[in-house]
């Protein structure tokens, strides 16, 4: 897998994830809202960790910064 995740897009899904997480935790998330935003923060991180987003791929969308050589 080619990566198409830029630093920025990266750190912006991991603070989301975390926001999520401490939410969640503190109490003001709960119930199914609570369980589906935690699914999409597992999914924000676990894609931030290995710079690929499989839903940009279809698109060609890319964030990551181009070298111009």
């Amino acid at each position: 897998m080619k990566k198409n995740m830029g630093n920025a897009d990266r750190v912006i899904r991991v603070i989301l994830a975390v926001v999520v997480v401490g939410l969640y935790y503190s109490g003001i998330l709960t119930g199914t809202w609570a369980v589906v935003l935690l699914i999409i923060a597992g999914i924000f991180f676990l894609t931030s960790l290995i710079g690929y987003c499989p839903l940009y791929a279809p698109f060609g969308l890319s964030t990551c910064a181009r070298r111009h050589a």
